[in-house]
Order: structure tokens, then sequence, then C-alpha cells
């Protein structure tokens, strides 16, 4: 049988950080004082089963091998490698800040994939048109025994409803105008005392508003009942005038009557 392409898959880690990860929790190790030389021997034990089994590895493990050889290395034969700027590196030093950042992602990603787990199991209501259309009906004794948060909504829902579907009352305001019918026919006289004659859009003109000019046309109409006023009617529409009725043509009237 030909096995050359035949592989076995060990536990599959994400990354180069997340087996150097489980190789300190494993061995409950202190993540700010790593030992170099065991974590190294470890790392390098792992990628050689996976060569052996014919497994790919990916850049980033070949890299942090090499880096953590490059810190043994350093610590057997010390040496220290310099930067640009003639400043001393230490290697170490930067793999444990890069596995602590890590960590601190990977921690996070558990909380968010727990969430994460928490919110699959919710589901929005379904019909949830329907439900709200009946909100409406009377809700019955029966139900009202066995009441719960969801009967709740549809009774909120349904008072929310009338609250804004309901029709405004109407409202009047009363304003008391300090005007009166006998006030606007002696107001009327005394016009007629200086001008004599009073022209229908005169009074028009000059009244406050409508309803001081409704109790002027009412002052009129009282006073011709009353007799005490003439009336001419002009040409066009609300075309007349006003003047004093003479009382001598009053008894002149009377005694042309009698006479006959």
């Amino acid at each position: 049988m030909d096995t050359t392409n035949y592989e076995i898959k060990l536990e599959q880690f994400e990354g180069p950080f997340d087996l150097l990860l489980f190789f300190i929790e494993r061995d409950e190790l202190n993540i700010h004082d790593i030992p170099i030389s065991r974590i190294t021997d470890d790392f390098l034990d792992y990628i050689q089963k996976m060569q052996s089994l014919n497994i790919e590895l990916a850049s980033e493990f070949i890299f942090v091998a090499s880096t953590l050889m490059r810190i043994k290395a350093k610590m057997l034969l010390p040496r220290p490698d310099l930067d640009g700027s003639e400043n001393e590196v230490d290697l170490k030093e930067q793999l444990v800040q890069k596995l602590i950042l890590y960590k601190q992602f990977k921690d996070v990603c558990e909380e968010l994939k727990t969430l994460e787990t928490d919110r699959e199991k919710l589901h929005h209501r379904a019909n949830i048109a329907y439900d709200l259309k009946h909100t409406q009906r009377q809700i019955t004794e029966e139900e009202l025994a066995s009441f719960d948060l969801y009967k709740l909504m549809m009774v909120y829902e349904k008072m929310m409803y009338h609250f804004t579907h309901r029709v405004m009352p109407a409202t009047h305001t009363v304003v008391k105008f300090p005007y009166t019918i006998e006030q606007q026919k002696k107001a009327i006289s005394e016009l007629i005392e200086l001008n004599k004659k009073l022209d229908f859009q005169h009074i028009l003109k000059n009244s406050e508003n409508r309803v001081q000019f409704v109790f002027n046309f009412l002052a009129i109409l009282e006073m011709l009942q009353q007799k005490l006023l003439e009336i001419e009617i002009g040409a066009g529409y609300n075309s007349f005038s006003i003047e004093k009725k003479d009382p001598n043509a009053i008894d002149q009237v009377i005694e042309e009557a009698e006479a006959n």
C-alpha cells in the first residue's frame, strides 16, 4: 500500500505563540520568566514531529524556532546583539512581551466566543406583525390568570396604540369682549352728531375687530327699529349710509296717519 501521502494530524495550533502558550500552561511556567532551553527543546521537538509526518510548516513557526535557537545560543555564549544605534537587543524580553500581548488577545477572543455562543441561543420572535395586529382585542380573565412577560408586552402595545391614535379633544378659548349693544348705540349716536351721516364702509374700517363690528351692526339695526336712524341705500354691494332721524318728520307722519 502506498503511504507516501499518508499524514497524521496532531493537535492544531493557530500559530507559534499559541503553541508556546500551550507549553507554558501545560508545565505551569511563569510567562515573565520563561526557561528558554526547555521551551526551545519542546518547540523544536514538535516541529520535528510535524516534518516527520509530512506536515507543511508555516513560515511563522520556522521564524519563532530560529528566534528561540538564537536566544538559547546567546545564553550559552553571551555576546550582546546590537541594533542600528549600537544598543543591546534583548530578544528574550521582546519574545515575552509578544507572548503577553498574544495571551491578552486570546483571552478576549475566548470571552467574545462565549458571548457569541450565548447570542446564538437567542432567536427573534416570529410573526410579530400578527401579534401586534391582535393587541386590539380585549384580554380575557383566563389570560390574566396566567399572565407572563409576553402578555404584558401585548397590553403595553395596546395602550401605546390607543394613546398615539386617540382623538384629541377640541378646546375652545372663550374671550369676553368689552362691548355691549348699548355702548355701541351711544358711540354711533355721538359719531352721527359729529358727522351727520355715516357710511357703512366707514363703520367697517373704524371697528377695532370683527366682534366690535358685529356689535356696531346690531346697534344700527336696533336703532333703525327704534326709528332713531334713517338709512339711505346706495348703488352696489354693502353700500348704504345712516343718519339721525328727524323727530319732526316722525310727528308729521303720525298726524297724517291720524287725519286719514
